[in-house]
C-alpha cells in the first residue's frame, strides 16, 4: 500500500522534470517530508487549461487532496479511506473506473514510507500477550536518486451545499495505484533488515518510468484494456530501502530528519 511518502521537490524542479507548462506560483506547497492521508500534495496531468480558447491538453501542476473522492458520491467523508486503488482492480471499480479512462495523473515523491513489524513484537501477539506491535518504518525510494513517479488518479467532486461561487464548492481529489511489492532483490539493501520490498510489506506504489509518462497522462487513450497494459510494474531491481526513525510515524514530525538513514533498526524493532 501507500500511506505515507515524502515529497520535498519544489515546483521549479517538478516541472522541469516532468516538462511542465502550467503552474501556479500561489499554489506552491511546501517541502513535505511525511505527507499523510487528506493532504493536499501535487500531481502532474494533462488536461485542458479552463476558458482557454485553444482546447489541446496542457501539462500542468496541480494541488489535489489526497483521498480520492468520486464524482457521484454524497459527502466526502469517504475520501480519507481511498487513498489507494489497486492495479488489478481499477479498470472495474465504481470509484476508480471512470478516473482511470480519463483522468490519470503521477503523484511526484521522493519515495514512501513502508513498516515491517518486529520479531520480537511478533513473537507478543502470538503469545497473546496485548501489547501493542512497534514497528520499524523504511523509506524506499530510486537507487539512482531519480523522482519516484507514483500512477495515481484525479477526480472533481461538487460540494452541492456551497454556492458556485464559493472557493471549495469543487474538490479535486487523488489515489494513488498500488501493485504487488517486488520479491526480487533490492538495488540497494540494508545489512541487517528485508532483502526485497516484499519482505517489508505485499503491496508498493506503481512507480511510472519515463517512458511510461506519456502515454499514461494522455487523456485520449480510454480504452481500458489499453490502459492496463501501462500497469504492468517497472523492472526489477530499481529500488533501493533503508531503516528510518520511528519518529515518522507520529503524522505531527516534519522534518528532511526523517529521511536519515539509520545504520540498522531501532532497538525492539528488530527485522
Amino acid at each position: 500500500m501507500c500511506g505515507r511518502y515524502a515529497a520535498s521537490r519544489g515546483p521549479e524542479d517538478l516541472a522541469g522534470i516532468f516538462d511542465v507548462e502550467k503552474w501556479e506560483p500561489e499554489e506552491s506547497l511546501e517541502p513535505d517530508y511525511n505527507v499523510a492521508p487528506t493532504k493536499e500534495v501535487y500531481a502532474v496531468l494533462d488536461r485542458p487549461v479552463k476558458d482557454a480558447d485553444d482546447k489541446r491538453p496542457v501539462r500542468q501542476l496541480r494541488r489535489l487532496k489526497w483521498g480520492l473522492v468520486p464524482s457521484w458520491a454524497k459527502t466526502p467523508e469517504g475520501g480519507a479511506r481511498m487513498i489507494n486503488a489497486r492495479a488489478e482492480t481499477v479498470h472495474e471499480k465504481p470509484s476508480y473506473r471512470r478516473a482511470f479512462a480519463a483522468r490519470r495523473c503521477i503523484l511526484p515523491a521522493d519515495g514512501y514510507y513502508e513498516w515491517v513489524t518486529g520479531v520480537q513484537e511478533r513473537d507478543l501477539e502470538v503469545e497473546g500477550k496485548k501489547k501493542r506491535p512497534r514497528k520499524q518504518p523504511y523509506f524506499v525510494l530510486p537507487a539512482d536518486g531519480s523522482v519516484f513517479a507514483m500512477a495515481g488518479l484525479y477526480e472533481f467532486w461538487r460540494d452541492r451545499t456551497l454556492p458556485d461561487d464559493h472557493p471549495q464548492a469543487w474538490w479535486t481529489t487523488c489515489s494513488v495505484i498500488t501493485t504487488e511489492a517486488e520479491t526480487s532483490p533490492l538495488a540497494v539493501a540494508p545489512a541487517d533488515g528485508p532483502c526485497a520490498l516484499a519482505d517489508i510489506h505485499p503491496r508498493m506504489p506503481l512507480m511510472l518510468t519515463p517512458d511510461r509518462w506519456d502515454a499514461w497522462l494522455d487523456p485520449a487513450r480510454t480504452d481500458a484494456d489499453d490502459l492496463r497494459s501501462l500497469l504492468e510494474p517497472p523492472a526489477e531491481g530499481l529500488m533501493r530501502a533503508y531503516p528510518v526513525s520511528t519518529a515518522v510515524s507520529n503524522v505531527r514530525n516534519n522534518g528532511a530528519e526523517l529521511l536519515k538513514e539509520l545504520e540498522g533498526p531501532e532497538e525492539g524493532t528488530l527485522f
